[in-house]
Order: structure tokens, then sequence, then C-alpha cells
């Protein structure tokens, strides 16, 4: 069969068939009804998944003439190892693919991984201290190739595990943000902007990490609240002495003014007057600047234009001088008796020597504030002034914003949008340089008399003496950005290009909205002429532990999801995934609820299993509705109502309720009652067994094609063994019909409740399930009638008999039930359990009201406590209910 064949066709409409004859490719063969007694997904996931890859399934073709459909992959770092919130977020783009792929799509999920440069210099590096050594000792040329070759042997891990859980994406194509033709892609956006005048360097305020050693952006800055102390100090003398208060003493070094409110009468006589700054034999200015908070502590602030980002506006207003105080490792390189020292180091000795000169007014420990870390080495990071390259953002962000504003492309769910449009709407300039070795090297050639050249490609360098290439990389995002057309082969102009650009949908962490989705959107629409790189962003939220924590290595909740994959199988994993993924909110999640889903696969594959063994197929087609018992068009009405409700779900990318409509049909509806109630016809066979029989391989045909995209390996294995067919990955996805009956869906409504009802009251009155009864069912002149010998099946009631005496009688969906229980409970006994039990919900009623009616404890009680009363009361009321009603069923004694 040619690649990408579908095969077999939609649910139909019973009502409409006639005789067809399909095409010989079509025509499944007689399917393989063995199936091993249990489902054990380690002997199935592995080989099915390489079969997959073989037949080349996930191979997208540009050359196709089938509508695309595109999705990158959000590159994982070569560094990284599949975690659950990888596992979540791919389970949900596989999802969408391989259901398009289904519908006919011409389907690219693009693959690769991000080279990750302070990562990946971080690790390598790590290795090289192992040895002794620091990359200086091998020089840059030499430590990149090192770089290299850990990659090709240690790197990219996570690609094998993604074929643990099943991802269909198209491994011909996959892309690494270093390679080639992705190199070519950034240093032909880099000059393109450089010579638009949207990229420039300047010496700016950056995060500096000085375990880095590098500038990092804005975004890659985690804040979290840490344990420091506020410090006012005194400057100057008598009638000029002013107060400030910092957290950072030991930049008081590089202080070049004091700043007051314009209007802050305080200070008025003190503005434009030198004070003497402490510990130095530097005086300096008290200025008069708006960005003051009055209101706040003092209403004075030192300012330090080269570590501070507001103070160096406030420099840049009033023309001060910048006084660097600390070097790269954040050790103090000013004033002798502190020189030398770490940061920390020297804001406990500043702070001891203005002690000593009584110029310490107050001292505030622990004082709680709010400290920028780096998101790589959770290092404190250091503001700093620095010579960088810088993105002039401001036309980019306007254009990524309108794109949103105008509807080119939409944010689900849409209330991120606000979220959005508040960081695009206020982004500074992008520091894109990075003080690394492992990167996209920037472009730029500095020569011997001040010469600035940009390089494009295929362009040659200035050469001779005194030319030297800057030494900074580009900062990760950078390349990322491109991701959705560099990939493809930008900037050449090639047929993958042409046809799946832009991405259809990109599916990410509404974490990394600010990092990577604003990025793809200014330099998609900038490269590629007004075009946005997708249509429709999709934002999950983050996976965390059952009770709703973050899941950290360091709270000892993580999880490796490869140990859940070896316990329960793939398919258990991302079933629960699915199944907690509502839109843009954090997914819970349990070992127990994977071995719930686990569960749901064996029930998937034993109900198969049952339906084989019974003769369930997919040959020839349905028979027309007059030949369908209502059983039949019950199922029937209710699969395309199943159908149509999980494409809408799906278009709304809601799939934690696709997967829970997925799981209550097939469960509930499709094993536990459809399933059920055809035994009773299998066993009678004739006519309407076979009528059954195809209905119900109907019925597992599209319930398998439905469950595939979220749970591929065990519905392929049945499938292909239900049907014959070549690959579920191929088949034909369902489509509504229009078939529905209401008559039907009453009719089965109401002998379900007739089921539930008697099983019920079994149940209370003590009856084991399998104990037989006997029972007289009055049915006639209802829809039921039909029906008896299934529900006398299924309830273990036998023929009432000559000495039938109806001690209960149970008037159910204008039916009535009368069983005979004279025989098979201690009438006497079981009352007198219902009366203890009785009394008991009788005292805590009364409890709780009394206290609910006490207007003292509801005035001091919290309203949780009254909460959890209130809900005593009613399950005591229910309980006394329930209670009251099986003592009126029970005989008389």
């Amino acid at each position: 069969m040619p690649k990408n064949k579908r095969v077999s066709g939609p649910a139909r409409d019973p009502s409409k068939l006639t005789p067809v004859t399909e095409n010989a490719q079509q025509q499944p063969s007689a399917p393989d009804t063995e199936l091993p007694t249990q489902y054990a997904p380690a002997d199935v996931e592995g080989p099915l998944y390489e079969r997959w890859v073989e037949r080349g399934y996930f191979e997208a073709d540009a050359k196709s003439e089938k509508p695309p459909y595109t999705v990158v992959i959000p590159p994982p770092n070569v560094t990284g190892s599949l975690h659950l919130g990888h596992a979540f977020e791919h389970t949900l783009i596989d999802a969408l693919t391989r259901r398009k792929r289904m519908q006919g799509y011409e389907t690219l999920w693009q693959p690769g991984m991000d080279h990750a440069g302070i990562a990946t210099q971080n690790v390598v590096e790590r290795e090289l201290g192992k040895e002794g050594k620091s990359r200086h000792d091998l020089g840059r040329e030499a430590f990149v190739e090192r770089v290299w070759k850990w990659k090709g042997e240690s790197g990219g891990q996570i690609s094998g595990q993604m074929r643990r859980l099943g991802e269909g994406v198209d491994w011909s194509r996959e892309r690494f943000t270093m390679d080639e033709g992705l190199s070519q892609a950034v240093q032909t956006i880099f000059k393109r902007l450089y010579d638009d005048e949207l990229i420039y360097r300047a010496e700016r305020i950056i995060n500096w990490c000085p375990r880095c050693l590098t500038a990092i952006s804005d975004i890659e800055v985690e804040y979290q609240d840490d344990d420091g102390e506020l410090v006012s100090m005194k400057y100057g003398e008598g009638d000029d002495a002013i107060v400030v208060a910092t957290t950072r003493a030991e930049t008081m070094l590089g202080d070049t003014a004091v700043a007051v409110h314009p209007e802050d009468e305080r200070y008025k006589h003190l503005v434009g007057k030198l004070i003497k700054l402490p510990l130095t034999d530097r005086s300096i200015p008290v200025v008069a600047d708006a960005h003051v908070d009055p209101e706040f502590g003092t209403g004075a602030v030192k300012v330090t234009p080269a570590h501070d980002p507001n103070d160096f506006e406030i420099g840049q207003r009033h023309d001060l001088p910048s006084i660097t105080v600390m070097d790269e490792h954040a050790v103090i390189t000013v004033h002798g008796p502190f020189q030398g020292m770490d940061r920390l180091e020297a804001r406990s000795a500043i702070v001891a020597a203005l002690r000593a000169e009584g110029r310490i007014v107050a001292e505030k420990r622990p004082y709680v504030h709010s400290v920028g870390h780096c998101s790589r080495c959770k290092t404190t990071i250091e503001p700093r002034l620095s010579m960088q390259w810088w993105v002039k953002v401001g036309p980019l962000a306007k254009a990524a914003g309108d794109a949103v504003r105008e509807g080119k492309v939409k944010i689900h769910p849409q209330e991120m949008e606000k979220r959005y449009f508040d960081w695009v709407d206020n982004l500074h300039d992008w520091c894109i340089s990075r003080q690394l070795w492992w990167g996209h090297r920037i472009p730029v050639w500095y020569g011997p008399e001040g010469e600035v050249v940009c390089v494009g490609p295929g362009e040659q360098p200035p050469a001779g003496e005194g030319w030297h290439q800057d030494a900074d990389v580009l900062d990760t995002w950078f390349s990322s950005g491109l991701w959705p057309f560099s990939t493809l082969g930008w900037p050449e102009q090639t047929e993958s290009l042409a046809k799946f650009y832009p991405n259809s949908v990109l599916v990410t962490g509404y974490d990394i909205l600010f990092f990577w989705v604003a990025r793809m959107m200014m330099f998609g629409l900038y490269a590629m002429d007004g075009t946005p790189p997708f249509h429709t962003v999709v934002l999950h939220g983050m996976v965390r532990d059952q009770f709703g924590k973050k899941m950290s290595k360091s709270f000892g909740n993580a999880v490796n999801p490869l140990d859940w994959m070896d316990k329960y199988g793939s398919d258990a994993l991302r079933f629960t995934l699915a199944r907690g993924a509502n839109p843009g909110v954090d997914v819970p999640i349990g070992e127990d609820w994977v071995q719930g889903s686990r569960n749901f696969a064996n029930k998937i594959w034993n109900a198969t299993r049952f339906a084989l063994m019974n003769g369930a197929t997919v040959e020839g087609p349905l028979p027309e509705a007059s030949k369908l018992s209502a059983t039949d068009r019950w199922i029937l009405s209710r699969l395309n109502s199943v159908v149509a409700e999980v494409d809408a779900l799906y278009e709304d990318f809601q799939f934690a309720k696709l997967s829970d409509a997925l799981f209550h049909f097939a469960w509930d509806e499709v094993f536990d009652w459809y399933v059920e109630l055809s035994k009773t016809v299998f066993q009678a066979g004739g006519e309407q067994a076979e009528v059954s029989k195809r209905v119900l391989g109907e019925v597992l045909d599209v319930t398998l094609k439905l469950l595939h995209p979220v749970v591929p390996f065990v519905t392929e294995t049945l499938w292909t063994t239900l049907t014959g067919g070549e690959s579920i990955v191929i088949a034909e996805w369902p489509t509504d019909s229009g078939f529905r009956d209401a008559v039907a869906e009453q009719e089965i409504s109401a002998l379900q409740s007739v089921i539930t009802e008697v099983r019920r009251f079994r149940a209370d009155q003590g009856l084991q399930p399998g104990q037989r009864v006997p029972a007289r069912l009055t049915l006639d002149g209802t829809a039921l009638a039909p029906h008896e010998a299934a529900i006398r099946q299924l309830l273990r009631l036998q023929p009432e008999g000559d000495s039938f005496t109806a001690t209960a009688t149970l008037p159910i969906a204008g039916a009535e039930v009368a069983l005979d229980l004279s025989g098979t409970i201690d009438v006497a006994a079981e009352r007198k359990r219902l009366a203890k039990d009785l009394a008991a919900a009788e005292k805590e009623k009364a409890q709780a009201t009394a206290k609910l009616g006490n207007e003292a404890f509801l005035a001091k009680a919290p309203d949780n406590v009254v909460d959890k009363i209130r809900t005593r009361l009613t399950k005591a009321e229910n309980d006394i209910t329930r209670i009251q009603s099986q003592l009126e069923k029970l005989p008389q004694a």
C-alpha cells in the first residue's frame, strides 16, 4: 500500500446505506482475532513505533496536494532529558497531528533541538573541571570542538525518549539550532536587522550572572523572596545630612548622586549641593528627579548608575558619571580596604565601617525582598553597566501586537491575550549578546581604526592586521525565534517553506509566552513579509504534583516520566496528561491517576478481545436501520454524537474534555452497556446476532480511531487486529454521518434505569452480585418489553416460579420489578442493621442542625468549618432518606 494511504471509512448512517463495492486496496483482509489475554505495553510499544517510522507515516511531503498542517516542536535543550512537562506538551501536539493526518492533511510535526548556549557550556565546563582544566586552558576553538564532541556523544538523549512516548515527528527533518542551515538563517537576519538599524551596540545596564559570566535577558531572570538586610545610612553632615536606605550597601562605593523628588519640601535646600560620600574622598550632588517616590522610605535614594537600571536612567538625565565598582565575578575593584572582596563579604565589611563612623541610622534583618536570580544556575544576578548588542524592539513589537489585535493570530485561551499585550506593548530593547563561546558568533568585525563591519552569508569578512571578530555569541532565543521558518530552509525559498509556512498552530507553555512566542512573532513578521509564523497559539499550564505543588527535586516530588512509562505503559501516561489538559491551567498528576489510565487501556483491550472472540466484524456495510435492534440504533446514535462532540472539542483545544468524553463513552456506554447487552444477543444466535456483530465491529472501529491520537499504541494493536487494515495511523478519521435516534436513546435510557436501580437495591439489601433472585417483570406496554431476557441476565433474576411471593416491588421507568427476597436475606437482621444506621444518621443531623442554629458559633467559626458542618448535614439528610427507602422496600418480618 502506498505511503500515507488512508483506509477504513467513517461511522455511517444505517438509515441511508446501500450495498457498496470497495476497491481492492481498501477492502480489509480477514483479521487475526487472536490477542494475548493481557496487554503488555513493553512488548508492543518499541517495535510498533519503529514500524511506523520505517514505513514513513510521519514524513511530510512538500510536493503533496493535500492541505498542509504544520506544528513545530518547542525545541528541547540538547542538554535535556524527557521530563513531565515535555511529555505533557508533546502528548497534546501528537494528538493534534495524528488526528489531522487521519483527516487527510499533509502533516508536518517538525522536530529538533536547541543548542542551549549557557546550559551546554556549563555542562562541558563542569566536565573540564573534573580534569582540572578550564575552557581558557583549551582556547576558544578547541573548547567549541569539545562541545560538539559532547553533543555527538551525550547530547540529545531526549530524541530516544520522545520515541518512547510515541511522538509522530518527521525525523527525516530533524534540525539543530547550530546546524549549517540554521546558522545561515541567523547570520542572514542579523545582517538585515543591522542594515535596517534595528540592531545596535551600546553601553547599558544589563543583568549579569557572576557564575555564568555572561549577560542574560530580563526574561531569563527568576525573582524570588530572599532574606536580606535593609540598611539606612547618613550621607553628609549637619543640616546637609540626608538618609538613604539600601539592600546592597556595597554599591554605595559607586554612588554618584543622591536623588529626591522635585516637590519634596524637606530637601529643596539640598538640591544642587554637594555632600560627602562616606568611606570615600568624593563628594556627590543632590539632584531632583520625578522618578523618586517621596512617600517611600526617607524620600531620598542613592544613585549608582553603573549598578542599577533605574539609577542609570537618572544618571542619563542628569549627566552623572558611571563608576563600576565590581568586576565580572562580582568582586570589588575600588577603594583599598574593600578591594578584592566578594560582593557579600564587602557588604558586611562596608556596613561595619559605616557603623564605626556612626553613619548607620537603622538596620533591619531579616528584610524579605524580591531578588533576581539566573534562571540557569540560580546565582543572584548583578546589574552591571556593559557594552552589549541590542535589538531595537519598538517596531517589531508593535507588529507582533497588531497581528493579534487584527486577528491574524489567535491566542487560546483568549484571556491570555492581555498578558501578551502587557508584554509586547511594554518591551524594552533586547540585549542579544552573551559572553560565551558556545553559540552563534556575532557576525561583526572590528578594524584597527575603529571600523565596524557586519558580514552577511557568503560575504568575506575583512582581513588584515588589527581586524578581529566580536567575541560574543547571540542569545539562544535569537536563533530559536527563527524556528518556524529557519527549519523549513529560510532564507532559501524552498518547497517546504512554501508548503508549510506559516505553521498551523503553536502549542507551548504560558511560561514562555514572553521568552519564545513574542520572539517568533517579531522575527516571523519581519522576515516573512508580514506573514505571522502561526495562525493560533495554544497555551497550556504547568504539570504539578497531585496536590497542586510545583514539581522539583528539592521538594522531593519530581517524577521521571520514563519510570511511569516503564511501569504502566506510554498510553497510560499520555491519557493521564491529556485528561488533565484544560487550556491555560496547571495540570496536577499523581501515580494513582496513571494507574487508572492503565486500567482504562486494559479495559479497551479486554472489551475488544471479547468482541473479536464473539465475531465482531467490520466486513461489509452496516445493515439497514430496519434490521437494527433498539440497542444497535442507540449505540450508533450515541457514536455519531460523540464523533461530533470530540471534533468540536479538538477544534477548541479542549483536550481534557475530549479525553473525558471518550473515556466515559468507551468505558460506560460501549464496554459496560453495549457489550454487556450484546452478550444476550450473541448467546441467542441467529440473524440479530450477526447484525449486532457488525454493529459492534463498527463501534469499536470508530471508537479506536477516536482514541488513537491520545493512546496510539494500544489502539493500533487492536484496530489492525479488528480490521486487518495496514495501520490506524493512516486510517480515515471518523465523521458524523448525522444519524440520530432519539427514540432508541430514550428506550435504552429506561433500560439502564431499571438495571441500575435494581442493582442498587440488591446492593442495599446485602445481596451478592452473582446471587440469583426470583422476580416478576411487568413490562407489557412499555418500551422495555423486548429487553426482558437482557434484564434477567444482567440482574441475575430467575423466573418467578409457583411459590413466588413479591416481598419487594420496584416501579421504575413505567415498568415494575417484583422481587422475592424470602430465603435470600435475614429480614429481621437487616431491619435491625438499618434501624441502627438510621439512628446514627438522625443523631448526626441533630448535632449539625444545632450547631448551624447557634448564632454565637456561626459568628466565631471559620468559613471552612461552617461549610464542613453544612456538608455533614446534607449527607445525614441524604442517608436518612436512603435508609428509610430501604426499610420501606423490605418485606414484613
